[in-house]
């Protein structure tokens, strides 16, 4: 059994590496597209679908390290001479076919990785390392782009794989020579010829260059898009707020996913006052599709979860109390048709016209009838956190 590669033969490791290659790539396709077009009604279906994503990502992960370690061994070795050499085009197209299949095998996993790297939510990739890439940061944008290129990649990848097992079976039965039992035995075979290695890797990252830049010319990669949030009027308020942020916590499939709301008003009336009591109001109205949710942020707006299209804004009205220590909105939180009383507990720094605000509070997604069908806590978290900060300003008396 020899390891290594000579000019006639493929070694042990390159032989098993490339079938180890074709067997993760057999598996991956039907499993993506399974997971893809999986439904996701119901709790079970949803279960699943995510169970079904969360194989693929863990198997892409273990794939794209035996793509690595097959490229690095490729490049580290003798390529066996093709057999035959005097047929000048269909070598070039059969090198240019390898190179691109080369490049396939590492873009499909890591764009795939990137994006879900990027985004938060939905299906973790089971390791125990972390769900997140060094240098890659949390943005919609970019898990966008990712994910684009990881859909191109792979039709890409379908077409060199279909070119790559054509060029086999015609060997095999037109030709027969012995290119598949180099393969599959380490038959030796064949006379060494030099290989177009340049002139296919030119090709190949020509044949890159068209794919990926026709998904960018295309506008693809772009998310402009219209924001669906419904535009909420300006509040008259006593305080207005300079700058602030709405954010939720919450758990799924064991894992903690971040949101927040991009568009909010709040009308504050208030009176600092140094002993406890009624201390002013607060309405805040809220722009529910202007959620962001990582990779769930489209499922969270349909009619299982906010019912967004029935019910797009939701409205938090609240007495301002004074207490010992800190602060307190109690109120009624209107969501999703639903009212329920909430109290946001928070800490309040003035300095003269200025006010820096920060509360934490728990709602529990079933009060207000959201995830109905999801019965499980630990598929969807009953408890949603829910953290508000801002920074306001006293408007002019008159």
């Amino acid at each position: 059994m020899t390891l290594t590669n000579s000019p006639r033969r493929y070694g042990t490791i390159a032989r098993s590496l490339h079938w180890i290659t074709a067997t993760g790539i057999l598996v991956m396709f039907p499993l993506g597209w399974a997971a893809h077009l999986a439904p996701w009604q119901t709790e079970a279906e949803l279960a699943l679908k995510a169970q079904l994503f969360s194989i693929h990502k863990t198997l892409g992960v273990a794939l794209i390290l035996v793509a690595l370690l097959r490229v690095l061994w490729a490049l580290s070795q003798p390529r066996p001479a093709p057999l035959h050499p005097g047929r000048r085009i269909e070598t070039l197209l059969a090198e240019t076919v390898h190179w691109a299949l080369y490049a396939a095998l590492i873009l499909v996993p890591l764009s795939g990785w990137i994006a879900h790297a990027a985004t938060t939510g939905f299906a973790p990739i089971l390791w125990p390392f972390g769900q997140d890439l060094p240098f890659v940061p949390k943005s919609d944008a970019l898990a966008h782009a990712a994910a684009t290129v990881h859909l191109l990649s792979q039709w890409l990848l379908a077409a060199v794989l279909v070119l790559h097992v054509a060029g086999a079976v015609k060997h095999a039965v037109i030709d027969r020579d012995a290119t598949l039992a180099r393969m599959w035995r380490g038959t030796p075979a064949g006379q060494p010829a030099p290989h177009r290695g340049l002139a296919a890797m030119a090709l190949a990252l020509a044949l890159w260059g068209v794919v990926l830049g026709g998904g960018a010319a295309a506008g693809l990669y772009s998310t402009d898009r219209p924001d669906p949030a419904p535009a909420l009027a300006a509040a008259p308020s006593d305080w207005q707020v300079t700058e602030g942020a709405l954010a939720l916590r919450l758990r799924q499939m064991g894992r903690e996913i971040e949101g927040e709301f991009s568009s909010w008003t709040a009308a504050i009336t208030f009176e600092p006052r140094d002993s406890e009591g009624p201390a002013g109001e607060v309405t805040v109205v809220i722009a529910i599709p202007s959620l962001t949710l990582g990779s769930v942020s489209q499922q969270a707006m349909g009619a299982d979860f906010f019912a967004a299209d029935s019910f797009p804004t939701a409205t938090f009205t609240a007495t301002l109390l004074r207490r010992a220590e800190d602060y307190l909105a109690r109120g009624t939180l209107s969501l999703r048709g639903v009212e329920q009383p909430l109290d946001l507990p928070f800490t309040l720094r003035l300095d003269g016209d200025k006010a820096v605000m920060l509360g934490s509070t728990v709602i529990d997604r079933r009060s207000f009838g959201i995830g109905e069908t999801m019965s499980d806590g630990d598929q969807l978290g009953f408890e949603v956190a829910v953290d508000v900060a801002l920074s306001a300003t006293r408007a002019p008396r008159p």
